[in-house]
């Protein structure tokens, strides 16, 4: 692990140099992922080409960079989750979880899922207000962790929501049955995406509201997803005050993560 900051510099990403006259603090949790901060904004970034498959090296190295953003938001904060390549993530490394054989695949896919669980519980915590990026194909637990996030920003060609389950041959664990609920109010909508095995591209995630808005390329999405973060961050919310009103408006899904809401009184008359 490292931590770089630059000044009044000039960060280049694979999608596109992004210019931040704001301190800029890159930590490389790993070579799968980076969290920068810039300003009151937290970029977590999943890095490389290949697919982003969630395996545990994987799924804890977010978990890491999540509690560093829990640890050090404050007023005003917000995080944006992005990645690089083709794929925002095509969901669990099955192929880690068949790797050990017959025998251990259910065990090592049960794994996966309770990992999964816990990135989920840990973005409905967090403190700050989530944005998703999504400029590549988001597929089964890719979508889940897409739109765990209290946003969704996507890119318009070669790039799909996807929930793989029904085409692949697996049910839905019950917390992401619940988010995708949650998250998917139209019935219509959360039919075609469960029991239909959809392709939705970001245009007709936009009508279906799973998608805030769409754009026409993935560094035109991660700029929009910025000037979103700063819209909210200049609110400088009280952190455990939004975190608890998240966690109240999805109820049935923090029921299922094991996480409990609680009163704040933070008054700021």
């Amino acid at each position: 692990m490292y931590v770089a900051s630059f000044k009044n510099g000039k960060f280049n990403n694979q999608e596109g140099d992004i210019t931040n006259t704001k301190e800029v603090k890159r930590t490389a949790i790993n070579t799968m992922c980076t969290l920068e901060q810039r300003g009151n904004l937290f970029f977590l970034t999943l890095t490389g080409d290949d697919e982003h498959r969630f395996g545990p090296t994987l799924m804890e190295s977010i978990r890491s960079a999540l509690a560093q953003v829990k640890s050090q938001a404050t007023p005003g904060s917000a995080l944006i989750t992005t990645a690089h390549g083709k794929f925002f993530s095509n969901g669990l490394d099955l192929a880690w979880a068949q790797a050990a054989g017959a025998p251990s695949f259910r065990d090592r896919l049960s794994h996966l899922v309770d990992c999964l669980k816990a990135i989920v519980a840990d973005l409905l915590s967090l403190p700050v207000p989530t944005i998703a990026a999504v400029s590549g194909h988001a597929a089964a637990a890719g979508f889940l962790l897409a739109i765990s996030h209290d946003y969704v920003l996507m890119k318009k060609e070669r790039c799909v929501l996807y929930m793989s389950e029904l085409d692949i041959g697996l049910t839905f664990p019950d917390y992401m049955t619940a988010m995708l609920k949650s998250k998917i109010s139209d019935p219509a909508a959360r039919r075609d995406v469960m029991l239909g095995a959809k392709k939705v591209k970001a245009d007709e995630a936009v009508r279906m509201g799973i998608v805030e808005s769409a754009h026409d390329s993935a560094e035109s999405t991660v700029e929009a997803a910025r000037r979103l973060a700063e819209q909210l961050t200049g609110r400088k919310w009280h952190g455990e005050v939004y975190a608890e009103i998240r966690k109240a408006i999805h109820s049935e899904v923090c029921g299922l993560l094991g996480l409990t809401h609680r009163a704040v009184v933070a008054p700021r008359l």
